[in-house]
């Protein structure tokens, strides 16, 4: 790291310590040409990948977009306002896991639907008739056949 007084091309670390909750790290440097001393905060730079929508034009991801998609599906449901940011948490480390640079927004939705089926099945299934753009009655009913567990045969 360049001094910011002298501009030398080399500093030492006097001192490390983890601040904001472990998300950064604050070090103080020592100028090794001008001696002159100063802090500077670390956090690691993780992206999110873009998102390819389905008329194939892309767009930054925007988790407020996510959590609004979320909430709306929860909405007077008894879920915890924590369990939907580790909902949120679990799928943006997946999009970011993957390593990808761009994701289709199907995927997304994918990864909500999982999420939403494990924290409430009304809100998975509101989520999914619009997400699956249900027509009809029928399309609901087959929905939730597929969440109710069969009783199995005894033959």
């Amino acid at each position: 790291m360049h001094c910011p007084f002298c501009a030398h091309p080399d500093t030492r670390v006097i001192d490390s310590r983890l601040v904001a909750n472990g998300e950064q790290i604050r070090r103080r440097r020592e100028c090794i040409g001008c001696n002159e001393r100063f802090t500077t905060f670390e956090t690691a730079e993780l992206q999110m990948p873009k998102v390819i929508k389905q008329d194939l034009s892309r767009e930054s991801f925007d988790e407020n977009k996510l959590r609004a998609g979320m909430q709306r599906a929860l909405e007077k449901r008894p879920v915890s306002v924590e369990d939907i940011e580790l909902s949120l948490r679990r799928i943006q480390q997946v999009l970011r896991g993957n390593g990808e640079r761009e994701v289709p927004s199907r995927q997304i939705g994918e990864l909500v639907m999982t999420e939403l089926s494990a924290l409430d099945q009304v809100a998975y299934v509101r989520f999914a008739s619009v997400y699956r753009s249900f027509k009809d009655l029928e399309a609901f009913r087959a929905e939730i056949d597929r969440l109710t567990p069969q009783p199995e045969d005894d033959q």
